[in-house]
């Protein structure tokens, strides 16, 4: 996929890119696959604000994705290429023999006709998905199970890639985008190949409008505020955090601050992804 760069005929069009969607086949998602996403800016059941600065945005509809990729057996075929509002990879509409039809994320190189199929017997072929026990070692992956039969949880925005390291008795050595390197059962599944949308990191939003158009209101710096509305505020011009840290809104620390507090899942992690990762 190609980036397209807009003429600066506006100030807003000055530096920004976007899509050519050339890999996109259809503009029409699959009907049986959609629901409507009601909004929720940000607000959890009792109506309070747990994620800041969410709101607005354009109407989506939710494309029902199959990451658990259940279907063992039967062969499928895909119909179409789609753009998703909701993630920022693309997806692929499977057609299977019985005549089903199912969503899932579109690999790198998966194209309209090729045939995909889950199970231990499926070939090694880009789409395909399998328990890592059957899955050669060097192989790229994503779309990887934590835990068996609950779908895939990792590795599954645009561009991503793990790589199976190694097996050893029941867990198999996966390495994931970040660079840490965990233990994941063998009977987890997974799908081959590198999730499609290469060039989403090079996209250069270029004005506000487009974070609007996303559901994203406006943040405020801490050190543009009063000092009773943020830890970082007061002072006279522009100064510096002025405290051991910076903090959050109430108080907290930020930035870096190690937030980790299931120790029970620490036993799978081989190596960390750095030092620094706040982990």
């Amino acid at each position: 996929m190609a980036v397209k760069i807009y003429k600066p005929v506006t100030p807003g069009l000055r530096g920004m890119t976007g899509y050519t969607f050339e890999e996109i086949t259809t503009d029409t998602p699959e009907r049986s696959l959609i629901v409507p996403r009601k909004k929720h800016s940000g607000r959890n059941s009792y109506g309070r604000v747990t994620v800041r600065h969410r709101g607005g945005g354009a109407r989506r509809f939710i494309r029902l994705l199959d990451f658990k990729r259940d279907k063992r057996g039967v062969p499928a075929r895909v119909a179409t290429i789609e753009y998703d509002p909701n993630r920022t990879a693309r997806i692929a509409l499977l057609n299977y023999a019985d005549g089903e039809k199912r969503y899932i994320l579109a690999p790198v190189s998966l194209k309209v006709g090729d045939e995909v199929m889950a199970g231990i017997t499926a070939e090694i072929r880009i789409g395909n998905s399998l328990p890592l026990s059957s899955i050669p070692v060097g192989t790229n992956i994503h779309n990887v199970e934590m835990y068996e039969g609950r779908g895939g949880q990792l590795v599954r925005s645009a561009g991503a890639s793990a790589q199976l390291l190694a097996k050893e008795g029941d867990y198999a050595q996966v390495r994931m985008p970040s660079g840490e390197v965990r233990l994941i059962r063998q009977v987890c599944y997974a799908t081959i190949g590198q999730v499609g949308n290469l060039d989403h990191g090079n996209i250069k939003l270029g004005k506000a409008g487009r974070k609007r158009h996303m559901g994203i209101r406006p943040t405020v710096r801490g050190s543009a505020m009063s000092p009773r509305d943020h830890p970082h505020g007061g002072g006279e011009g522009r100064t510096s955090v002025g405290m051991p840290g910076p903090k959050t809104p109430w108080g907290k620390p930020a930035l870096g601050y190690k937030t980790r507090k299931n120790k029970l899942s620490n036993k799978y992690i081989v190596r960390r992804r750095s030092s620094g990762s706040g982990r």
